[in-house]
């Protein structure tokens, strides 16, 4: 059969001729016919989709000819995780993997944790305000050869009491910045003056007018920059950037992006340590610019519900899906956004918003960004470009569809080459080849990934990945992937929301003024 018969051959076509046949024999031809036409489609097809199978992820080439000297200024949960993504887990985290590898064979963490890449750093400084985060990240610094709490540990690095005590050290040349939200800008602000390049949790800002400063000292003292949105190391979003860059989604009209959580965790009702209290937390220092409020265990750690510290389900969820999209189709900053919402199911003392529902237009594209969010139900929503011929489903992997109404696949839907029930083109990381058409159980494996990626097919941390694009900036002078100007378009896009949420209002940005009206 020529190429060209079977691009006018729909799988029908092979189920009817299958019915001429004798019984015997019949499953052993039907399934060499079937992989016959499979592959004559998918050619047909990988013509027309034609993405690079390679990732195009930051170089992963070593570039450690210069130590890097860090401080971390905010020692909590996702400070340490950003410890460990630069090489400095704790002790007992490594005595806690090695035990669960030998207890389960597909535990894979300790073994990709030895296999994480040495960035030559060294761990200088910490400062936290609750003795016990500084403790342990204390154990993490001097944690240089990443064993178990019996192995041999390294120097402890110095507990700094104060910020501004870190950054006039002169041993420490960059910052890792995981501080709640309100001091984001304050510090970062701070450390650029001081001359230390800059790894900032998102959000970037916590108010309008420090957005502004943040960019103007960040580009002043020409630091190097890296906003903590590490999902831009995710390979499946390379991918889509390519899909929409060629065309194949046709005129993109509707964003869909989402948050759904359902747990007191995912509601940011977290575990309040027994130890913890007025004797062990500096209540003054967490304060700094959010108004005076008497010490509170519950706003200590459970700050994200509060206003006084918090960007609320815009800045600290909300950015997350807005960066992603950003990457994939440069969007900048919309010209207008409505908000809406309210505190719907935790009924307990929080200002924040649990349900969060945003518009973000861009009349100059024609197409809106929608986003909705919710704390108390765990239905699995995701990421979804729409265009007119095809649309994509975005996460740890990807998956392209084509529409039923396309003009552009109009024929090869009538003639059968192409099923729009079935992807287009489907991506999953850490699989050497791609299918134009996957199966059930490549599907199966696909899974979301929003913590890891491949590269080489290996699974890789992508805050790893992140923090060794920005360290490899530094010693190169290049702008890592979410630098200050990707930066100041999340926070503007996050605030427009939160504005018009507190003010009942549409908002709209002016692009002459970079003011919010």
């Amino acid at each position: 059969m020529s190429e060209e018969k079977a691009k006018g051959l729909n799988r029908r076509d092979v189920i009817k001729g299958l019915a001429t046949l004798p019984v015997a024999g019949v499953f052993a031809y039907s399934w060499y016919q079937k992989q016959k036409i499979d592959r004559m489609l998918k050619n047909a097809i990988s013509d027309e989709v034609n993405l690079e199978t390679e990732q195009m992820a930051f170089s992963s080439k070593p570039n450690n000819s210069q130590q890097i000297r860090l401080g971390i200024i905010g020692a909590g949960g996702r400070g340490r995780s950003l410890l460990k993504a630069a090489g400095f887990a704790e002790p007992r985290f490594i005595d806690d993997w090695k035990w669960q590898a030998s207890q389960k064979k597909t535990d894979k963490r300790y073994e990709e944790y030895m296999q994480q890449e040495d960035l030559n750093l060294v761990l200088n400084g910490i400062c936290d305000i609750y003795e016990g985060n500084a403790e342990k990240a204390l154990k993490a610094g001097a944690n240089q050869y990443r064993n178990g709490v019996d192995g041999k540990m390294g120097a402890e690095p110095k507990r700094y009491r104060t910020y501004q005590e870190l950054l006039a050290a002169d041993d420490i040349d960059a910052v890792i910045i995981a501080t709640p939200d309100h001091w984001h800008g304050t510090i970062t602000i701070a450390a650029a003056k001081a001359g230390k390049h800059v790894y900032c949790e998102k959000p970037m800002t916590w108010t309008i007018p420090e957005t502004y400063e943040v960019r103007k000292v960040v580009k002043e003292n020409n630091i190097v920059f890296q906003l903590g949105h590490q999902n831009r190391q995710t390979e499946s979003h390379y991918k889509a950037k390519q899909a929409y860059e060629k065309g194949l989604l046709g005129k993109v009209n509707l964003i869909e992006v989402t948050t759904n959580r359902n747990s007191p965790g995912g509601a940011w009702q977290y575990h309040i340590p027994e130890d913890a209290g007025p004797q062990n937390i500096d209540w003054n220092q967490f304060i700094g610019p959010a108004p005076w409020h008497d010490f509170s265990l519950e706003r200590f750690f459970r700050w994200r519900c509060w206003w006084d510290y918090s960007t609320g389900l815009s800045g600290d969820l909300f950015t997350h899906e807005y960066d992603a999209m950003n990457q994939i189709l440069s969007l900048g900053i919309p010209e207008a956004a409505i908000a809406s919402g309210g505190v719907y199911f935790y009924k307990d003392g929080r200002t924040v918003p649990d349900v969060l529902q945003m518009t973000f237009e861009y009349p100059a594209r024609d197409l809106s960004l929608l986003y909705s969010a919710s704390l108390s139900s765990n239905k699995r929503r995701g990421k979804l470009i729409m265009g007119h011929d095809a649309y994509m489903e975005v996460g740890g992997n990807l998956k392209l569809y084509v529409d039923s109404g396309s003009t552009k696949y109009k024929d090869k839907i009538k003639e059968g080459i192409i099923d729009p029930k079935l992807p287009l083109y489907s991506f999953t990381p850490g699989m050497k080849q791609v299918d134009a058409i996957t199966s059930p159980t490549e599907q199966y494996f696909a899974g979301r990934g929003l913590l890891y990626t491949y590269r080489g097919g290996k699974r890789v941390d992508t805050s790893h990945l992140h923090i060794k694009e920005w360290v490899d900036c530094i010693r190169s002078g290049k702008q890592p992937s979410c630098d200050i100007d990707q930066g100041f378009e999340e926070a503007m896009t996050a605030h427009m929301g939160t504005v018009s949420y507190h003010e009942n209002r549409k908002v709209f940005w002016d692009a002459t003024k970079e003011e919010i009206v």
